[in-house]
């Protein structure tokens, strides 16, 4: 007997008890109405379901008032003596790509909040302020190469630099040594922008699309985790590890969990992205250059499973497509996407599956 013929069955079994009472002694009818009124008043009244009327661009998140705030885009450190950078649990995106050599950077970008400190910081990259024009960010620097120095002096993008305002809007940390200890904090980003008179309202409306919470993102192959190597070190080299009970993935660099400095908390990410691109080495000191408008093939990770799909610049954002030419959906979280090379064996995505 299945859980529905059982519940009607004992919906039967108390019609047929209550109709073969004496009638004698039945209750007047205004008495059970009562009765009846009673146990209304009794009930719980059902809890109220937030309405979220807006969500954040870049996580998806319900929110119950529009962003206004300008997205930052902060260049992290991410050497060895470098980490656990602060700031980063607090990021909504963070893009990871070469820098020179088999050193990787981080784009970390805010605008769901601010954290109270923000680094290290290190210099800029030409392609490091495309990315950041590409999103109408607010750049955040510490130095640059001669090509982002350019760019930066005629004003591709809002910023400010810590070669300009080291020991006042950027800090050093005496916990480390230079150039793994400059530091900027939430209230002097904001400040820094008002210094150099840079607008941060939010004004180019940025929206990635997202799963809604009815919708499966389980789309693809099963692969509970995914492998970058950018180089024969593992210093350089990430692992992604799906965890089915938080339905989030754990980030782990040289074999070791990336956290935050700051709240000490793991890193928790809702996609893993990975786009080829064009990388070109240009200088002797090992600087490349990525091409970040050729689209390309990509790859990405969702609820423990991957699937193959493109990626493209649309306006200078760069935006995952799939095959039949529709946007990616994300899932609603945070997300970190890597940058690398088209060029066979200068850096390989493995994934592993049940």
């Amino acid at each position: 007997m299945d859980i529905k013929f059982k519940l009607l069955a004992s919906l039967s079994a108390l019609f047929i008890i209550a109709g073969c009472g004496n009638k004698a002694e039945e209750k007047p009818q205004e008495e059970e109405q009562e009765i009846i009124e009673d146990v209304i008043d009794e009930e719980e009244p059902e809890e109220e379901v937030a309405e979220f009327p807006f969500t954040t661009p870049f996580t998806g998140e319900g929110i119950t008032e529009e962003v206004k705030q300008r997205p930052i885009l902060v260049t992290i450190n991410n050497h060895p003596a470098a980490r656990p950078q602060s700031g980063l649990a607090a990021a909504d995106v963070v893009y990871e790509m070469l820098a020179e050599g088999d050193v990787t950077r981080f784009l970390a970008l805010y605008q769901s909040e601010i954290p109270e400190q923000i680094g290290p910081i290190r210099s800029a990259r030409s392609y490091f302020i495309d990315v950041a024009k590409g999103l109408d960010a607010f750049y955040i620097a510490h130095g640059y190469s001669p090509e982002a120095k350019s760019m930066l002096a005629n004003g591709v993008v809002s910023n400010i630099n810590g070669m300009h305002y080291d020991g006042t809007y950027f800090k050093r940390s005496s916990n480390r040594v230079a150039p793994h200890n400059s530091y900027i904090s939430g209230e002097n980003v904001l400040a820094g922008a008002e210094k150099v008179g840079a607008s941060m309202d939010y004004s180019k409306k940025v929206l990635y699309t997202f799963y809604r919470d009815e919708e499966s993102a389980k789309i693809g192959i099963r692969a509970n985790e995914a492998t970058v190597r950018y180089s024969q070190s593992s210093s350089f080299n990430s692992t992604y590890v799906y965890d089915e009970k938080t339905e989030q993935y754990k980030r782990f660099s040289a074999n070791a969990v990336t956290t935050d400095y700051l709240t000490g908390e793991e890193i928790q990410l809702s996609n893993i992205l990975f786009f080829e691109m064009p990388h070109r080495v240009i200088d002797s000191v090992g600087r490349r250059d990525i091409d970040i408008s050729a689209g390309g093939n990509a790859y990405i990770f969702q609820h423990g499973m991957m699937r193959e799909i493109k990626w493209k610049n649309v306006d200078g954002l760069l935006v995952p497509i799939e095959e039949d030419g529709s946007e990616v959906k994300l899932v609603q979280g945070r997300s970190w996407v890597h940058f690398v090379p088209t060029t066979p064996g200068l850096a390989s995505v493995v994934t592993y599956s049940e």
